[in-house]
């Protein structure tokens, strides 16, 4: 098994395999919260923008790990309705449990990208990092948002995956993956240091990257396209 000494490590071994993607317009997109410590690695390493993509499970009401669908910016909802029909759940426990992680999604959104506009995907390669994936619902979720969003292409890249969940992921023009196990029971199981990240945690590396990328600019140009007011969401 596959066994990472943290975000870190998981990010510089991610890079190696995304190495191709160096000449190309690329934007890193890190999920929240544990996968943006793994895109920063990324986006340094490949000289790109990163941007959180805020996206947030819709877990059964009464078994609240286990994804019955996600949500995503800009209205985007991705649900299984196989389980939703086993899990016996109706529209209005959906609906309420939609509404709920609506808000948490909402505030989020506020909380880390601190009125900062969203980094600008139209016609770019949009490369989707996490820190590993299980059931895949929130990846296919960002896959899409960030297809939604304007990107040409979309590349999904984790560390870990259950091999079954990747080969499903049909959500992502491309899929690259460090460790595909046939047997899989948790994402945390693959790391030696699998702290919680924090928000404070996510701000800090979202300003460390815009640093960066100011500061390799040349003089007069800007380090990336970020959305206007008239691409935003309504």
């Amino acid at each position: 098994m596959v066994v990472f000494d943290d975000r870190v490590d998981a990010g510089r071994q991610l890079s190696q395999l995304l190495a191709s993607l160096r000449d190309e317009d690329v934007v890193v997109l890190g999920l929240p919260r544990g996968g943006v410590p793994v895109a920063a690695v990324v986006a340094e390493s490949l000289g790109a923008p990163l941007e959180v993509i805020v996206v947030r499970k819709l877990g059964v009401p009464v078994h609240p790990e286990l994804a019955m669908g996600a949500i995503g910016e800009g209205g985007v909802e991705v649900v299984d309705r196989d389980l939703l029909a086993r899990a016996g759940v109706g529209p209005e426990d959906l609906a309420t449990v939609e509404r709920r992680e609506r808000a948490v999604l909402d505030a989020r959104v506020e909380r880390l990208r601190r009125g900062r506009l969203r980094v600008d995907l139209h016609g770019r390669v949009a490369v989707v990092v996490d820190d590993g994936i299980a059931t895949g619902a929130t990846a296919k979720v960002a896959c899409i948002v960030a297809r939604q969003l304007g990107a040409e292409r979309v590349v999904l890249a984790v560390p870990v995956a259950p091999a079954r969940t990747v080969r499903e992921l049909t959500e992502a023009d491309t899929v690259v993956c460090v460790s595909t196990p046939e047997r899989f029971r948790a994402v945390g199981e693959h790391y030696e240091d699998f702290t919680p990240t924090s928000d404070d945690e996510v701000v800090t590396l979202l300003e460390r990257a815009d640093r960066r990328l100011r500061s390799a600019a040349p003089r007069g140009e800007r380090p990336d396209r970020r959305e206007g007011p008239e691409r935003r969401e309504r």
